[in-house]
């Protein structure tokens, strides 16, 4: 078994991973790719994001982590950042993909059923209705990204929640298990994370409540995430200063506060060591290309 330290990471499959635009949304056929993997992809893992694949066509083989799926079309899963997954599937076999950057899966989360931290895989028959809307659902999200200038951001992320939505309600996650007790407490830490950030709390107050040890988890942050504790704090804070940069007219300093920096003039060099640019340079280079959407 491939040791997880050795996994690769990528962006999307085949190109190294890098830094994602807030509220990054990606869409395209595992074909497109077809000249890369040749229908077998070997696992590897998306540090920044969290991936839809939606099997419309053929039949294959699917790993997420320690387990393995033989699947038929129609057949979907979603995978949350880091981790681990990988397919091999015949020649006919084809899957819209749908990438999600983690900032915007986290807006969503309030407004969808499915559970976005742990991992889905399904499959069902192409005549039943859930499955039917499902597929319709995936067409819509391609065509409007195919949409170009002209394709709607909000109007993507809606379609794209009702089909998390809709995978909850063809079964969801049941029975899917952490593959081992490192990646389910990296995956509490990070919801611990997403509920305390803003706290500003030193990693000994989240080693407490997680009721483990510093050293363990330590490893479960670099080993599912490839950080250390506080450095998946202080990513946090930065990506949910950037979404309200970029999604709200609200103040510098504000932003600054609901984050967790009290001290404007620190948020504001926090931000430059990570961005290379001012909160509102940022802000002013990211509106316009928002706008030029």
């Amino acid at each position: 078994m491939i040791a997880r330290a050795d996994v690769p990471a990528f962006f999307v499959y085949g190109e190294p991973s890098r830094a994602l635009d807030v509220g990054f949304l990606h869409v395209e056929t595992v074909m497109e790719r077809r000249s890369v993997h040749f229908g077998r992809v070997a696992p590897h893992k998306h540090p920044l994001m969290g991936q839809i694949t939606y099997w419309f066509k053929g039949e294959g083989r699917y790993q997420v982590e320690d387990r393995t799926w033989n699947f038929s079309a129609p057949a979907v899963s979603f995978v949350p950042s880091n981790v681990v997954h990988g397919f091999d599937v015949g020649e006919q076999s084809d899957a819209i993909v749908v990438s999600v950057s983690d900032d915007l899966l986290r807006a969503m989360a309030p407004q969808v059923d499915l559970a976005l931290d742990v991992p889905a895989m399904l499959c069902g028959a192409a005549d039943a209705p859930g499955w039917a809307r499902l597929g319709s659902l995936l067409d819509m999200v391609m065509e409007e990204y195919r949409g170009g200038a002209a394709a709607s951001e909000r109007l993507l992320a809606g379609l794209v929640g009702v089909v998390l939505s809709l995978m909850a309600r063809l079964g969801g996650t049941a029975g899917f298990e952490a593959a081992s007790p490192a990646v389910a407490l990296g995956l509490e830490l990070r919801r611990a994370v997403d509920r305390h950030y803003r706290e500003d709390w030193p990693v000994g107050r989240y080693v407490e409540i997680l009721a483990t040890t510093p050293h363990l988890l330590d490893k479960a942050a670099r080993t599912v995430f490839g950080q250390t504790v506080k450095d998946m704090v202080l990513e946090r804070r930065l990506l949910e200063a950037k979404r309200l940069l970029r999604f709200t007219i609200r103040p510098v300093e504000d932003i600054g506060r609901e984050t967790g920096f009290e001290d404007p003039a620190y948020f504001s060099r926090f931000f430059r060591r990570r961005t290379g640019s001012s909160p509102t340079d940022w802000r002013r280079q990211h509106s316009e290309a928002a706008g030029a959407l």
